[in-house]
Order: structure tokens, then sequence, then C-alpha cells
């Protein structure tokens, strides 16, 4: 019983922890692509403001995968 009821847990875990960053980073790109679209001259800001936001929203994804890792070791 226990064991299933981790096994949920961590198939809960990886697919919130990469449901909401996936989302957040498409909707962050369409914006920059947006923004870059509308200021080509402003590009370069954009995009390193772009990459810089990416990295900490998948810095959420690694945390969930760990946590999962973590539910895991204890089957």
């Amino acid at each position: 019983m226990e064991t299933g009821l981790i096994a949920i847990a961590t198939a809960i875990a990886i697919a919130l922890s990469t449901l909401g960053p996936g989302i957040g980073q498409g909707i962050a790109a369409s914006k920059a692509m947006e923004a870059i679209a509308r200021q080509p001259e402003a590009s370069k800001e954009i995009r390193s403001t772009l990459i810089l936001s990416l990295g900490l929203m998948e810095a959420l994804t690694i945390y969930g995968l760990l946590i999962a890792f973590m539910l895991i070791a204890k089957i």
C-alpha cells in the first residue's frame, strides 16, 4: 500500500514540476518574440533576459526531479 502511494506521489511530482515550467516557458518565449518583433533594436537585451528566465524556470523542473528521486529511494 505504501509503495503504491509513493509511486503515485512520484508521478505527481514529475507531472506538476514539468507542466508548470513548460507552460511558463512557452508563454515567456512567445512574449519575447513579440517584443523582439516590436523593437528589433532591443533584441540582445530581450534575448539575454529570456535565457536567464528560462534557466530559472528549468531549475523548478530539476527540483521536481530531485524530489521524485528522493521518493523513489524510499520504495
